[in-house]
């Protein structure tokens, strides 16, 4: 015989071999479904490496000796067999009735041979399983009396808890249900609570109220995903939800109620320690949220158990000593508490199978919290109660305190008359001499403003002597010249008409005329009247430019609103201070193109006149006759505004002088250069046009005023100053 062919037949022979003596069990015609526990034989896979062909070779099985089988939590795989014989008609399932295992796999074998598999656990979406339920089914398919060995591979990061019916499928489908409506009864219970405190939350505004209603909900949807229904109802598509959920929903659920129970036995006023102790609590739950976020799913399940067993045990232990001290509503809490700690306890008990897996103990956790949960909302509701005792109570004393001091303001009135009328009449004598002083000071306000004005009007006369004289000058005298050439010419024109009318002959009379030229310097003569005219029309239209610029300048026939030229506006005012500009300050604008502003044309050309002779005074204060003065004039349009950008580099202002600038009657200048109502003057007009005004200023290196008016006038706008 081959040597190949015979070890094949020997492997076959060993796998069946193994495969025969694998735990029988007999499928029977029940109605009833059997747990299989005590029928495995359990292999554990340290390596979590191993595959069905593998396992299928490997020794060191152990019999399991428990109905649930229950592996704690570990890192390692564990894989169940056990030998099924079918003495039914229908094709027995099976069914694992554990939500939370990460990866569970079944595998068909006969005569050593795997003939079907099926990849199911928690990282499969329940979308995409052939039963969508949160648990986890497989149709062994087998025939009336077909026997076969299922094997089945089971990986949790979480506890290993691996309870496996047999059955008929409409048994353990029935069954899937009865468990649906039982939960369903319990969340039911929750969301009743949940809506009833919630309800009374925004009636009284309690934040005890707040925090229960949070932990209500998340104890509920804690305990449904315990059973897989979150999975199954809230994201049936994402495994990474539902492998987390098994951390967030228990932290929250205990932060919750601790953030609860601070508020309802008010610990933050009976001890910091408490509040710092509970405070640590929350810090642990956020760290397992952490772990479980970062991957480390496995330690962050290992440390959930332990905190929540020390959170309960503390609060526990605080709930004592506040009813020790007298809290009624302690004693409410600790009831409810010992019943939801009875609970876990049990549950832990039953995971870490000290105790037996059944449907009490998978199922204590839902009692116990509902018990809670109402309980609790009586405790609550009992407080109201006594808080509206306490009010009740502390109004009696206060309508007391109230009728005592009625009868002392009584008696106080009294006294307080006669006092009144004494003061009444101190006051009125008071008030004479203010109003005296009022009427005063608007006399003095109104002759200082009288004064401003006239100094503005004292400079814009000098301005426009100085501007109009020079082309006047230049008009007079080019006049006596002129009259002088017009004189010869007119003379030598009789002389001509003298030559015309002689008897000569035409070369005669042409010899005589260019004679007269000669003489006259007729070709000069000419040059110089065009001169002397040009220079007359140069100065009348200088003159009439000037004349023009005062015009826009002063707008005396325009106090109403119109539409203006900012650029044009800027340039009558520099027009106004040319006078006083050194030959050492260089003037530069940057204009752009505007839109035509509704505004006060002649008060707008004021503000431009103090800021500007403010700045150049600046200017002349920080460079003296040297050359590097600059002002600079920029405008512009954004969205609707003009603004208005005059910057000078002269001595600029500290913060202080740059605060009090707007003030009435506050200036930098010595006494009598100045009113102090100049800047005053220059806000109030930026008001009156809803603009606002920015003053950008460094001492030493100048200063920068931002003018900002809307292009169309608009009552409701308000003005701000930078």
């Amino acid at each position: 015989m081959n040597p190949r062919k015979t070890q094949l037949l020997l492997l076959t022979f060993l796998l069946a071999f193994f495969t025969v003596n694998a735990k029988q069990y007999k499928v029977v015609n029940t109605d009833e479904p059997q747990l299989l526990g005590t029928y495995f034989e359990v292999l554990e896979d340290e390596s979590a490496q191993l595959n069905i062909n593998e396992v299928l070779r490997a020794d060191g099985y152990q019999p399991s000796d428990k109905k649930v089988p229950n592996f704690g939590i570990t890192p390692n795989v564990y894989w169940l067999r056990v030998n099924v014989l079918n003495e039914m008609k229908a094709s027995p399932y099976l069914h694992v009735q554990y939500a939370q295992l990460d990866d569970v796999e079944f595998y068909k074998v006969q005569d050593g041979n795997v003939v079907d598999k099926l990849i199911s656990g928690e990282q499969v979406p329940i979308t995409e399983r052939d039963v969508k339920k949160q648990d986890f089914f497989y149709n062994t398919k087998l025939s009336e009396g077909e026997e076969a060995t299922i094997y089945i591979r089971v990986k949790t990061s979480e506890q290993s808890l691996v309870p496996v019916y047999i059955g008929k499928s409409r048994d353990l489908f029935n069954n899937v249900n009865f468990t649906d409506v039982l939960s369903a009864l319990y969340f039911g219970i929750i969301l009743v609570m949940f809506m009833y405190n919630l309800f009374v939350y925004f009636t009284v505004r309690d934040k005890s109220y707040l925090f229960y209603v949070i932990y209500i909900l998340f104890v509920g949807l804690t305990q449904l995903g315990f059973q897989g229904y979150t999975y199954k109802l809230l994201w049936p598509s994402s495994p990474w939800l539902a492998n987390q959920s098994v951390i967030f929903l228990p932290a929250i659920t205990g932060i919750a109620a601790i953030e609860f129970f601070k508020h309802f036995l008010q610990i933050r006023e009976t001890s910091k320690r408490f509040v710092l102790v509970l405070n640590i609590l929350n810090i642990f739950y956020l760290v397992n949220i952490g772990l479980s976020v970062a991957g480390l799913h496995s330690l962050s399940q290992q440390l959930m158990q332990p905190n929540a067993m020390i959170a309960s045990l503390v609060i526990l232990g605080i709930g004592i000593y506040m009813m020790r001290k007298g809290s009624r509503s302690a004693g409410y809490f600790i009831l409810a508490w010992g019943v939801f700690l009875a609970g876990i306890f049990i549950f832990i008990m039953k995971d870490l199978g000290i105790i037996p897996y059944n449907n009490f103990t998978n199922y204590i956790l839902h009692i116990g919290s509902a018990i809670e949960v109402v309980v609790l909302s009586f405790a609550l509701g009992d407080k109201i109660n006594v808080l509206q005792k306490e009010k009740d109570e502390s109004q009696k004393q206060a309508l007391l305190a109230l009728e005592e001091n009625a009868k002392i303001i009584s008696d106080q009135n009294v006294m307080l008359e006669t006092k009144v009328k004494e003061r009444t009449v101190e006051l009125q004598k008071s008030n004479d001499e203010l109003n005296k002083t009022l009427i005063d000071l608007k006399e003095a306000e109104s002759q200082l403003v009288e004064s401003e004005k006239m100094a503005s009007l004292g400079q814009l006369t000098a301005g426009i002597a100085h501007e109009i004289n020079n082309p006047i000058n230049f008009v007079t005298s080019n006049v006596k010249p002129l009259k002088r050439d017009v004189d010869m010419l007119l003379d030598m024109i009789n002389r001509v008409e003298e030559v015309s009318l002689a008897e000569t002959s035409i070369d005669e009379k042409k010899s005589a005329i260019d004679s007269l030229k000669k003489d006259l310097d007729f070709d000069y003569l000419k040059q110089e009247i065009d001169y002397l005219l040009n220079g007359i029309n140069e100065g009348s239209s200088r003159t009439a430019e000037i004349v023009k610029g005062l015009r826009v300048f002063s707008r005396l026939d325009e106090d109403a609103l119109k539409k203006a030229d900012i650029n044009e506006g800027l340039d009558s005012t520099l027009i106004i201070v040319n006078n006083t500009l050194a030959d050492n300050i260089e003037i530069v604008k940057n204009y752009g193109n505007l839109t035509a502003v509704e505004c006060f044309p002649g008060k707008l050309n004021q503000v431009f006149l103090n800021i500007i002779t403010n700045g150049l005074q600046a200017i002349k204060e920080r460079h003296g006759g040297e050359a590097g003065g600059k002002l600079e004039i920029t405008t512009l349009q954004d969205d609707g505004k003009i603004l208005i950008k005059i910057r000078d580099n002269g001595t600029g202002m500290d913060e202080s002088t740059k605060k009090k600038i707007f003030e009435p009657f506050f200036t930098t200048k010595d006494v009598g250069e100045g009113t102090g109502l100049g800047m005053s003057i220059v806000y109030k007009t930026i008001v009156k046009h809803n603009g606002k005004i920015d003053i950008d200023t460094e001492p030493g290196v100048g200063t920068e005023f931002t003018l900002t008016i809307p292009v169309v006038h608009v009552d409701n706008q308000i003005a701000e100053i930078g």
